[in-house]
């Protein structure tokens, strides 16, 4: 990997450890089948709306090109003056924004859980109310983010989620074995508000000494050109990012109409999923979206389609075999990370299930983030925005079916509607990816995709891998789960790399 892309995904596989750890500790205490397991899950989904509207995607799409930009100009004043407006901007609509949740808790709950009643609605309440302000600091430390990436700071940018994750941790095991399931639902979510406000703390000292230089200059308007641009191009990638919540509203609504534990269940599944979705997609497009950036600012579409072309060989690489595992080797995933206490093996199965549905879409969702951060180095927001929308589309429809319609149809348990769910979201992904690509090979004048022999010769290796790794599952799999996993996983990932390189696969091609 790029010395940038490791390091993101360095910071980023320390804070996804810290929150794979913060889920086993809440697994164990509150079990999959509970009515305060499914409350906190969907409540910690509502506030989401502002750390997914005005976080890390919709800011960076439109911040970090305009920034890196000044930076790579060696404007250095003029980028920390945009910087502190930008800031200030997000500050005040973040106050306006967790006060109205704050407020209408009780209708965001019936819109987007209506399956919830009685004291199961009431706790989602309060929980929401708790979590929204929290969400709101999260959204504030994308701004923090924002700059430390354009500076080349990604270790500090990527790890400072460990900090959220821990505060949460300890309220789990402070006050866990004690506190009924409502009330432990409640003081985690103190506990995640608590961490927000450490997340945000730990980048603030490098940020702000990034930021101090330069001030206005006489008669230079507050609202900068800089300024409107980065406002103009954040509706449509807030607008994108909306849609891609509305996505995920979709799932959680038609989750809450499936029996107890499954949107608990679609929670654990699309942790697991999003562990490799960041790994190896969000650190490869966030450590090339500056350096993307730079290229199209000084019109070097050349230089734009190699890193394109070596990030995408380079996800690849490691999103196929992670594909295979979730589909071929879930249960052995699930149950070493989640499997204690109330959380039993026939639930480490049943999100296994949810999983090997999500596996349908893995390559194409990582993929498809490098291309959307192509479009935004290019200045385009809008294009990815349409391709969303065909996809939240395709997916809500898919998504009911698949859900709500065919266990019945089909004969079985409506809980594994979940499974069915996730599947519909994967093949939609697929027709969001052919719209990226597309688009932007009309804007660089070339198709850049991943060679379908390279794709070819990568299935095969994990197809190989998979075949030994379900041997090894059959030989240890009354073993315990922690010790089991890593004697069936870490030959699977051995025999994989192996195969790769006896079939001549290098991780990437070299940049032009």
């Amino acid at each position: 990997m790029t010395r940038a892309s490791a390091t993101v995904a360095l910071g980023i596989f320390g804070s996804r450890m810290a929150g794979l750890v913060r889920q086993r500790v809440f697994s164990h205490y509150f079990g999959l089948q509970s009515d305060a397991a499914d409350a906190f899950t969907a409540a910690f989904r509502i506030p989401n709306l502002l750390q997914n509207l005005f976080g890390e995607g919709a800011l960076s799409a439109s911040f970090i090109p305009v920034y890196s930009g000044l930076l790579a100009k060696d404007e250095p004043a003029r980028a920390a003056q945009v910087a502190r407006a930008v800031a200030a901007l997000q500050g005040l609509a973040m106050a306006v924004l967790v006060l109205v949740g704050v407020l209408a808790a009780p209708v965001l709950v019936d819109l987007l859980a209506p399956g919830f009643a009685g004291g199961k609605r009431e706790l989602t309440v309060t929980l929401v109310r708790i979590l929204f302000p929290g969400a709101g600091i999260l959204a504030l430390s994308a701004w923090c983010l924002g700059v430390l990436n354009s500076h080349g700071r990604f270790l500090l940018a990527y790890s400072a989620p460990v900090s959220w994750n821990l505060a949460m941790i300890v309220a789990l095991v402070v006050f866990g074995p004690d506190a009924g399931l409502p009330g432990l639902a409640i003081v985690l979510a103190w506990g995640s508000v608590a961490g927000s406000l450490l997340q945000l703390a730990v980048q603030v000292p490098s940020v702000r000494h990034l930021v101090s230089g330069g001030g206005n200059r006489p008669g230079e308007p507050w609202l900068s050109p800089q300024v409107r641009t980065i406002a103009r191009t954040f509706v449509p990638a807030l607008v994108g990012r909306g849609v891609v919540q509305i996505s995920a509203w979709i799932d959680t609504l038609l989750a809450s109409l499936l029996p107890t534990g499954a949107l608990t269940a679609l929670a654990n599944a699309q942790m697991l999923h999003t562990l490799p979705v960041s790994l190896f997609g969000m650190s490869v497009s966030a450590a090339e979206l500056p350096a993307m950036s730079g290229a199209a600012g000084l019109e070097r579409a050349d230089a734009l389609r190699a890193r394109l072309d070596a990030g995408l060989a380079q996800i690849a690489f490691f999103v196929v075999p992670s594909a295979m595992a979730f589909l071929v080797l879930g249960d052995v995933i699930a149950a070493a990370l989640l499997q204690t206490g109330r959380f039993t093996r026939a639930d480490a199965v049943f999100v296994w299930g949810v999983l090997a549905g999500s596996s349908v879409g893995l390559l194409a969702s990582t993929l498809g983030r490098l291309y959307a951060s192509a479009f935004h180095a290019l200045g385009d927001t809008r294009s990815p925005l349409r391709f969303a929308l065909v996809r939240v589309v395709c997916a809500a429809g898919l998504g009911y079916a698949a859900a709500l319609v065919l266990p019945q149809a089909i004969g079985v348990p409506a809980s594994w509607g979940t499974a069915g769910l996730t599947a519909a979201s994967g093949a939609c992904a697929w027709i969001e990816l052919s719209l990226l690509r597309r688009g932007l090979a009309r804007r660089l004048g070339e198709d850049v995709r991943v060679d379908a022999a390279r794709l070819a010769r990568l299935w095969t290796a994990a197809a190989a891998a998979a075949l030994v790794g379900l041997v090894l599952k059959s030989v240890v799999g009354a073993w315990h789960p922690v010790l089991a996993a890593p004697l069936v996983l870490a030959p699977y990932g051995g025999i994989y790399l192996v195969t790769a390189h006896l079939m001549g696969i290098r991780m990437a091609p070299p940049r032009s």
